[in-house]
């Protein structure tokens, strides 16, 4: 087969595949999931007369597939009443990786409640998930335990008026015998020692004041993610738990602290225990644990961005045939000038 016969073949091929994956994108665009307020239609769903239950807490998903399908499949065969997603549910808060997530949960058979996270407050996210999920500080109540979700995504404190909301709302939980905080960014980081700042709120003045009326009001338990891996401690006398094993790279390889998981918390009148429920981790080889890492963000982009990235690749082709074609041209019309010019000469 002649080239030329080729190209022409080979550029109907590829515009066939350009219209194809233009129209793909086009019906993902007009079909993105019209969500909104989804945080208060998940809470419509929970029994909230429950005095015996159990409820499971995650955090740090942040678009990974695999081990989030996983996390999600457990959850469904797990007893629980629902589940709360500790913040960074998306790598970044474009359109794209919300939907993505929103897919994903698709298959949740409890609901699920999401805090918000500093990822999802990256490229203008805020919006976006307000308009998804609603407000970013909320509370709710089960039975005799008291729920509440803070907003501190942007890693040095609650500004005022949240703060205010926050002491009224705590006052208010003396009225329930457990009381339960989320935030996605810790107070401290304990990998730093005792109250020390790191991967943690940046405003340690303020994290000592927010650790002082958690202890004032006897929180049961503070819920913090931010820190891919599993730490539980006390604060002053406040006790936490960091759960950041939701499906993003872990932090670090020791197996006491970074593996993938979520909490379980179970609720009844005489007690609560808190247990952690290991999912599949990569093994901690070096190698190995770089590869997963890898290959967790180029899946990722993939699968947020494969149309795109078609799109993309046949455009270049497209340009660059047509260049070329053009410059095949051009050179066979300079020929000819310079054949004309031999003949007259």
């Amino acid at each position: 087969m002649k080239i030329k016969t080729f190209n022409k073949y080979a550029l109907t091929l590829f515009g066939l595949i350009l219209l194809f994956a233009t129209g793909v994108k086009i019906h993902s665009i007009l079909t993105s999931p019209d969500v909104s307020d989804r945080n208060y239609h998940q809470l419509q769903k929970i029994n909230h007369s429950k005095t015996n239950f159990s409820f499971a807490v995650f955090g740090d998903n942040k678009n990974s597939a695999k081990t989030f399908d996983n996390l999600v499949s457990k959850i469904n065969k797990d007893n629980i009443l629902f589940a709360i997603d500790d913040g960074d549910l998306v790598y970044e808060g474009e359109n794209e990786k919300f939907n993505f997530f929103l897919h994903q949960i698709k298959d949740f058979t409890k609901p699920l409640l999401t805090v918000f996270g500093n990822h999802e407050a990256r490229e203008k996210g805020r919006a976006t998930y307000y308009d998804i999920f609603g407000k970013f500080y909320y509370y709710f109540y089960v039975g005799d335990s008291y729920f509440i979700i803070l907003d501190d995504a942007n890693e040095k404190n609650l500004d005022d008026e949240q703060f205010d909301w926050l002491k009224s709302q705590l006052k208010i939980s003396k009225n329930y015998k457990q009381r339960f905080v989320f935030m996605h960014v810790p107070l401290y980081d304990p990998r730093k020692g005792n109250y020390k700042q790191g991967h943690s709120l940046k405003d340690l003045k303020f994290a000592k004041k927010l650790n002082d009326l958690f202890d004032q009001n006897n929180v049961t338990m503070l819920f913090t993610s931010h820190i891919h891996g599993y730490y539980k401690g006390t604060w002053g006398k406040t006790p936490y738990i960091i759960t950041g094993g939701g499906g993003a790279e872990l932090a670090g390889s020791d197996p006491e602290h970074y593996f993938y998981h979520y909490i379980k918390i179970n609720i009844s009148n005489s007690k609560i225990n808190f247990d952690v429920v290991k999912l599949k981790s990569p093994d901690f080889e070096l190698v190995d644990r770089c590869l997963h890492d890898t290959w967790i963000y180029i899946y990722s982009f993939f699968a947020n961005y494969f149309i795109d990235t078609i799109l993309l690749i046949f455009l270049f082709y497209l340009l660059t045939y047509l260049i070329f074609l053009k410059w095949d041209q051009i050179v066979k019309r300079l020929e000819k000038i310079r054949i004309l010019k031999n003949k007259t000469g």
